[in-house]
Formats: C-alpha cells, structure tokens, sequence
C-alpha cells in the first residue's frame, strides 16, 4: 500500500513502535480489522466492540502472517512488532485519511436520506465505463466502514465512490475530514435519523457538512426537486449542479415511462445534449438516481454513449431492490433499510408487478418523537397506491396495519407481530403467481424472510 510503511503508519497515528527498528521502511500489504481476514504483511487493526475485544486475536494474526498489528495497550509478552496508539477506531480514520491523500485519486462523495447506496451503485456503473472505479461495498459507510473502504484501493485505481453515511451532526464532518471529497452528490432530504437530527432541516444541516473538506476545485451535486436541496446556493464559491424532472434543472429527464418490473425509460438532457436511456430498475427513484450518475459523468468527461452504456448496464444488489424469480412468485429484495419516503417509493414500485401484489413492511427505526404518525402514512399510502395485499410485521408496523385498514376497510391487510411468527404462516398469505415486495429496516432482519420465500 502506496506510502503505508510501519514508520508512517506509526506517526499518522501519533503511535509508539515496539519492535526492531529494520522492519520500519516496509509498507503494510493490506489492512483489516477481521481476524479472519489475514493476509502476508497486512496491519491488523484490533477494534473493542460492544461484545468483543479484538486485541484477543492478535497473537493468532501475527502466527498468520501479519506484519505488524496495533494496539490499545502495551502488550508486555509480545514477541513481534507492534505500533500502540490511543484509539484502535481513530488510528483506522487517520490512517485512511492519509492513505487517499497518497494515492491522489479523484473522489465521489454520496449522503442523502434515501437512495445513498442505489445512486452509488449507478455512478459507479457509468464511471467504469471509462476509469477503473473502486465504489462501497455493502454498508461500508459510517466511521469504521468508510476507512474500510479506503483501504481497498490499490496505485491502479483511478476514481473512488464513496457512500457516506450519518445519523447525528459532526459524524458527516469527520467522514469528509477522510474522504475530501472532489464531487459531493446528496440525493435528498429527508425524515431519517429524526431522534437525534429533529426535523429535515436538522438532516439538511447536517448532510451538508460534506461540503466542509470539498477541494477548492470540487463539484456539487443536488436534487434540484427537493425543496430542501434547492435552497443551497453553494459552498465557499463552488455552485450547485442541480437535477431533476424540471427543465430548469441542468441536468433533467423527461418523457418518462415505467416498463413495469422491467426498469423505467427516460430521456435526459444535459445543455444541448439529450438521449434515452433505460434504467434497468423499476421506479420513478432509479431516474433521479440516474440523473445524478449523468451529472457526475459529465464533470469527469464521459461520452453520453458511455453515461448511457453505463446506466443501462447497471447491476442490482441483494437487499436494494433486487428482482429474484423464484419457481412460484417474483420476490422484490429491498429489506435492507426502510424510512418512510423508501417505503411509499417501494409501494409505489410494486404496484406495476404481475399478478397478486403483496407487500411484506416491516418496522422503521430512528424515526424520533413521531414515529407512530410516520408509519402510519406509510398504511395510507399503502392503501391507496393499488396494491392487493399487504402484511405488516413489528411493534410499530401495528400502526401501518391500523392505517391501512382505516384508510381503505375493503383493501386486505395482516398483522403478524415479530418475523418469527410471520416466519410460521407465511405460507398461509402468499400464493403462486405473486410479486411480493420485502422491506423493513435492516433489525428486522427480513432476510430471513427473503431466503423462506426463495425456498417455497
């Protein structure tokens, strides 16, 4: 790793060395926090969670063949090198914050409320059609994730795409303190994490703390439809590129039509450019999600033929409204995480499926003082957005039940009151044929529903 060698490592980290002062010139092959994960001359990285201490595994890692590990404690019996620093977690963040600044590689920064990861996946796919593109794997986008990240570049990568993710003011300020971002996309804003960010314009506050550690030369990329959004005027002289299905965006979409489960046909315009494009996932969503993919591929000079080969090629990943055909039904995967405005995108979705549309909700968490009224939007809008069926799974999602059934007494509703109980009598409420939509927030662990479904 380019630079990483045990002396620097030991003074990004404001660490003292134990150990032969020889070893202090050669770089670190790799850098991991999972035990599991050794590889020759990588750094382990111990972190102290909630339920284990991982400096237990060090002696184990070193055996394996790690060249040097970190640790939180001077470690009075050890026979192989080690760098002791203060916090495993900020040695991981200043670590990576120096490694990108190494490597000298354009960056993406993505927030939002909604649509982080799906809006990730579409840059990404558009920009490998010209540069070798390293993007967030998973939910590898908060203080510990996003380091993680980092380190998986390598001297032949030429872009990264990174997700970042918050749920309380400063953490976005310490992730763009890593990341620096060159471009910053925020997809919207809006009611997630409201216990401890109050109100949208809490989220907005602190969404935009991306901006913070942009480069002077960087980029801004908004949703020009969300009214939040459309108040930024710009950061420190940097101005807004804003999309959205108004022509006054500057990058817009228009002639729009769903093609069902199958994705959603469009045409974008950027100045005098404009061409059609398929999304090749379902949902009014996936345009805006699209759009801000053209909009980054302009700043970094793709074709429209590339942006549009790019889109079009796009992949679905397990959780993210991810399409999987089974012998007896059309299973819908977005059981990754659920906020209300997701959930009613997602409802929405399932309304062009093909025979009986089932919707399988879930609770929605870190919703705040108004979470009983938000989940119970989330049963009108059920309700009323043409769907057959809908099941409705937690402690909270009593009330996306009770709405639904107020909203619309003719329009069929269950009640299963954990997953485990849903689990048994699932059977009981799908039929063959269906298009069944799973989603909740990732503790239900509506996963585990997924994989029943797939079995049936």
């Amino acid at each position: 790793m380019k630079n990483l060698t045990l002396r620097n490592l030991t003074e990004v980290c404001s660490g003292t060395w134990h150990g032969d002062d020889a070893l202090l010139d050669r770089e670190v092959s790799a850098i991991t926090t999972d035990s599991r994960k050794i590889e020759k001359d990588c750094l382990f990285v111990p972190i102290v969670g909630e339920r284990v201490d991982a400096h237990r595994f060090i002696p184990d890692v070193m055996a394996k063949g790690a060249l040097a590990t970190l640790s939180e404690r001077e470690l009075s019996d050890a026979d192989y090198p080690y760098i002791q620093i203060t916090s495993s977690l900020q040695a991981v963040k200043d670590i990576a914050e120096f490694y990108l600044q190494q490597l000298q590689l354009p960056v993406i920064g993505i927030t939002g409320s909604v649509g982080k990861t799906s809006t990730k996946e579409v840059i990404a796919s558009v920009l490998k059609e010209k540069y070798r593109t390293l993007k967030t794997q998973g939910n590898f986008n908060n203080e510990l994730g996003l380091p993680l990240t980092v380190f998986r570049l390598r001297e032949d990568d030429q872009i990264a795409v990174l997700e970042m993710g918050i749920s309380d003011f400063g953490e976005m300020t310490r992730l763009t303190r890593i990341a620096k971002p060159d471009t910053c996309v925020i997809t919207n804003i809006g009611t997630c994490h409201l216990e401890n960010l109050g109100d949208r314009d809490g989220v907005l506050k602190a969404k935009t703390e991306i901006f913070r550690s942009m480069l002077p030369s960087g980029h801004i990329v908004l949703n020009g439809d969300d009214d939040k959004l459309a108040t930024v005027e710009g950061y420190h002289g940097v101005k807004p590129v804003f999309f959205g299905l108004d022509a006054k965006r500057d990058v817009y979409a228009d002639q729009i039509v769903s093609r069902g489960l199958k994705g959603v046909s469009c045409r974008i315009h950027m100045g005098e450019d404009a061409f059609d494009v398929l999304v090749p996932t379902p949902g009014i969503h996936m345009v805006y999600n699209a759009l801000a993919a053209a909009a980054v591929g302009r700043i970094y000079g793709l074709t429209i033929e590339e942006i549009k080969r790019g889109i079009e090629s796009l992949e679905t990943i397990r959780g993210r409204f991810k399409m999987i055909e089974t012998e007896n039904f059309l299973v819908v995967d977005d059981c990754y995480n659920a906020n209300p405005m997701s959930m009613k995108a997602s409802l929405d979705v399932l309304h062009d499926g093909e025979g009986r549309r089932v919707a399988i909700l879930g609770d929605m968490g870190e919703l705040g003082e108004n979470e009983i009224s938000l989940h119970e939007e989330v049963g009108e809008h059920a309700a009323k957005c043409g769907i057959d069926v809908c099941i409705c799974v937690g402690e909270l999602s009593l009330h996306i039940a009770e709405a639904a059934r107020k909203a619309d007494p003719d329009f069929e509703v269950h009640y299963e009151k954990d997953r485990e109980s849903l689990l048994k009598n699932l059977g009981g409420y799908v039929r063959k044929g269906d298009t069944i939509l799973v989603k909740a927030s990732h503790f239900m662990k509506f996963e585990e529903v997924v994989d029943a479904l797939e079995k049936m």
